[in-house]
């Protein structure tokens, strides 16, 4: 196990088992603040691994319910002792399972960073060598993950509801009515990123 730094919080990792926080995905966390305002929310978090979007999101935010989900369980053990450490039971709930599935209700926000790396490109950063392949890469273009989370938001998203996600290094942003433009977008870029490799 290790510490991290996400925002003001530290997190225990474990490199290997859950992707290490980066800087990069502070911005989902920016931008989900901004969608959210003052307001009482829920929110899932999908992918948590060790959990930093969602506490960082309930610590910004002290009217939200997060519910954090991962198909990891060592994922949900991290996520769990985080949310313990920064004393967020009750406000962040981490459930084992597939995307949305776990959570009830629709949602005002979901915000995810899913694996996107086609598996072709496994092996190819240095820098991601130390980081589990399934955080990471997906089979074919690696969208597939994000295709089946736009049509479980489609219908879990509340009428003025967002999606957020992290795509490469970008940060992409959606209300339930621009769904599909956002996945032509996801579509567009994953097509650029493999005709640039």
């Amino acid at each position: 196990m290790r510490l991290a730094h996400f925002r003001d919080l530290v997190l225990v990792t474990r490199p290997g088992v859950v992707m290490t926080p980066r800087p990069a995905s502070e911005g989902l966390v920016a931008c989900s603040l901004d969608l959210l305002g003052e307001r009482p929310a829920a929110v899932a978090d999908v992918g948590t691994g060790s959990g930093p979007l969602a506490l960082a999101i309930a610590a910004a935010a002290p009217r939200t319910r997060v519910w954090a989900t991962d198909t990891s369980p060592a994922a949900v053990a991290l996520a769990r002792e985080n949310v313990r450490r920064h004393r967020l039971d009750g406000r962040v709930i981490v459930r084992e399972g597939d995307l949305l599935d776990p959570v009830p209700g629709s949602l005002d926000l979901v915000v995810a960073n899913l694996p996107y790396l086609p598996a072709g490109e496994q092996g190819l950063d240095a820098g991601l060598a130390r980081e589990p392949v399934d955080a990471l890469f997906g089979a074919g273009d690696g969208l597939d993950p994000y295709r089946r989370l736009l049509g479980a938001c489609r219908e879990r998203l509340a009428a003025d509801g967002a999606l957020v996600v992290q795509f490469r290094r970008l940060v992409l942003c959606a209300r339930r009515n621009e769904l599909d433009v956002l996945g032509r977008r996801l579509e567009d870029e994953a097509t650029l990123a493999l005709e640039a490799a």
